[in-house]
C-alpha cells in the first residue's frame, strides 16, 4: 500500500491564516493599546506636562509607523530594486 505524506497539507494554510490574523491584531489593538498605556503611565508617575507630551508624541510616532507598514514595506522594496540594479535606474551621481 503506497503512503502518502499529506497529514501537514491543511494545516500550513490554517497556520498562515492565524499568523496574518495575529499580526493585525498586534498592529490594530497591541500596539495602539500599549501606546496608551505608555501616555498614561507617564503621565501618572511624572504628573508633569513636558514629559507627558514627549511621552504622546514617541507613542504616535510609534502608532504611526505601524499604522503605515504596507507603505514602509513597499518603500523599502522598491529601494532594495532600485539599488540591486533589476528595475529601476539608479539615481545619478558624481563618477
Amino acid at each position: 500500500m503506497p503512503h502518502s505524506v499529506t497529514l501537514a497539507a491543511g494545516w500550513i494554510p490554517s497556520l498562515s491564516g492565524l499568523g496574518g490574523d495575529i499580526k493585525d491584531l498586534i498592529f490594530t489593538i497591541a500596539i495602539p493599546a500599549m501606546c496608551g498605556l505608555f501616555v498614561v503611565v507617564i503621565g501618572w508617575k511624572s504628573k508633569a506636562p513636558g514629559p507627558t507630551i514627549m511621552a504622546c508624541i514617541l507613542a504616535a510616532i510609534v502608532w504611526g509607523l505601524s499604522a503605515n507598514m504596507d507603505t514602509l514595506q513597499e518603500k523599502t522594496a522598491e529601494d532594495i530594486t532600485q539599488y540591486d540594479g533589476n528595475t529601476l535606474t539608479p539615481p545619478g551621481g558624481d563618477q
